[in-house]
């Protein structure tokens, strides 16, 4: 737990902390031997002065370090160095602030603060609530809803938290880039969506085509189209946008070079995440095609017969 600011917003990091390590006050409470009536008012801002003891056990309860420093302050390369042999370390090590509460200012019916370890958020309709499943289901108007929409929603399953959170810092990491040096042709397009260490979570290829071979002289000769030829996303990082920022990527790539038309052809999910990036059913007759060779007769495998 470390501020910046010249007063420690003391209820704040400990909201901020709990919902770090995912426990609610009564957890926390348990583990760091402090009653829950306490942490309560320290986190509500109506403690006066609290032991220092007690925030310790707290802090280190929640997975965090008390650190005490002087903000701004630069010390002397002959003090870094004695610092240093005392802590028996090389450097001494940054303390980064915790990320706050994203939804700490979201209050209920009654002005109280939506638990911190739970994910919260605000409901504008009834696609953000999981309650409204029946709203989804049958298109419901509103004059017909059974139930009130609340103000806001939380996640209280700890494992669709874990699932939501993982799913968030994935979107923050991962970044797409088109890949230049793989021995493609120019007119061939592919891009990689990656995380920081290198992992490939996802791909796009495509390549041009001369639209004047399809359409003749009907067609100007500068005139230039794109075939997607595949979007493909790992099973684990499905449905978190990926397939999405690949296929922007290639748009802006078009708007770049020139290129106003591009093709593709898709199936199932694939035909609602393209929909969603702006493209349309051409409804002129395409179809995924496919081979298995199981399905031939043996026959024809084995070659023509000797003449």
């Amino acid at each position: 737990m470390a501020e910046t600011a010249d007063r420690v917003d003391l209820g704040g990091s400990l909201r901020a902390l709990r919902r770090r390590a995912d426990l609610s006050q009564r957890e926390l409470a348990d583990l760091a031997g402090v009653p829950q009536a306490t942490l309560a008012r320290i986190e509500s801002g109506r403690s006066g002065d609290v032991r220092f003891r007690t925030i310790e056990r707290l802090v280190r309860a929640a997975g965090g370090r008390v650190a005490i420093g002087i903000p701004g302050a630069q010390a002397s390369d002959h003090s870094c160095d004695r610092a240093s042999d005392l802590a028996g370390e090389d450097r001494v090590p940054e303390v980064v602030p915790v990320p706050r509460v994203p939804h700490d200012g979201l209050r209920d019916e009654a002005g109280r603060r939506y638990p911190a370890h739970l994910d919260a958020w605000e409901v504008h309709g009834p696609r953000d609530w999981p309650g409204a499943w029946w709203a989804g289901w049958w298109n419901l108007p509103p004059q017909h809803w059974p139930r009130r929409l609340p103000a806001a929603a939380y996640e209280l399953s700890r494992e669709r938290r874990d699932r939501r959170r993982w799913g968030e810092r994935i979107r923050r990491e991962v970044t797409v880039r088109r890949v230049t040096d793989d021995g493609l042709p120019g007119t061939c397009r592919r891009f990689v969506a990656e995380l920081p260490d290198g992992r490939l979570l996802g791909e796009l290829r495509a390549h041009e085509r001369n639209p004047r071979l399809l359409y003749g002289d009907l067609i100007d000769a500068g005139e230039r189209e794109i075939v997607l030829d595949g979007v493909l996303v790992a099973g684990p990082y499905r449905l978190l946008g990926i397939g999405r920022r690949l296929v922007e990527a290639l748009t802006v790539e078009m708007e770049q070079a020139g290129i106003r038309v591009a093709h593709a052809v898709a199936d199932f999910g694939g035909v609602d995440l393209l929909l969603a990036c702006g493209y349309r059913i051409d409804g002129r007759g395409h179809y995924a095609m496919r081979l298995d060779r199981s399905w031939l007769d043996p026959a024809l495998l084995s070659g023509p017969a000797p003449a």
